[in-house]
């Protein structure tokens, strides 16, 4: 039995990725859930509105990254 090199596999149906399938997948999902909820202490709304934005956007777009180089290749479904 080979196993999978994906931490995430592609979606049944339509564009993206389902819920991981290795323990790394899984770290990567706590890890950005820590981190955005970090997010509200580090920048908290009253002050610093536009650096919350910035940080929590910078958190999704490296969780995306992560999907895109360790998980299946997309095509719509």
């Amino acid at each position: 039995m080979q196993k999978s090199a994906y931490w995430f596999p592609a979606k049944e149906q339509g564009w993206g990725w389902g819920l991981p399938i290795t323990w790394q997948g899984w770290l990567v999902y706590a890890m950005a859930a820590v981190l955005l909820v970090a997010g509200f202490f580090i920048f908290p709304l009253a002050t610093s509105y536009v650096g919350f934005l910035i940080y929590n956007w910078s958190v999704v777009l490296l969780v995306l990254v992560v999907c895109w180089l360790k998980g299946e290749p997309l095509r719509l479904r």
